[in-house]
């Protein structure tokens, strides 16, 4: 695995982005607490990549598919710019954790402000 160099920036503050099929497929890793006693159980995050359109379409449903983050409904408004892709994060009936994210940052950034 290969450290990918346009988000080699993020690695500061955020996650390590690598992969081993030139950015094909990317695995984040997070710096993370130490377990101590704690047992190491369950997952973080799954983050799922999607093009400009399907983001859009995701975004454009959830007014009629609700979904939660923090107690709250997600929106369009809730969208992260992470200078590299956009991202919106919820969690589902169990409290689990997911991120559905893009890349096509210039495809979609104006109908992005527009639902926002």
């Amino acid at each position: 695995m290969e450290v990918l160099k346009p988000f080699e920036s993020w690695a500061q503050a955020g996650p390590l982005m690598i992969s081993s099929d030139g950015g094909s497929t990317k695995l984040a890793l997070f710096k993370g607490q130490p377990l101590g006693d704690r047992a190491a159980v369950g997952f973080r995050r799954v983050a799922f990549r999607v093009d400009g359109a399907g983001f859009l379409t995701f975004l454009s449903r959830l007014e009629q598919h609700p979904l939660m983050n923090g107690g709250q409904p997600v929106t369009p408004a809730d969208v992260v710019d992470h200078d590299l892709s956009f991202s919106i994060y919820f969690v589902d009936p169990w409290g689990n954790p997911y991120e559905v994210t893009t890349y096509d940052m210039d495809s979609i950034r104006s109908q992005l402000r527009l639902m926002r």
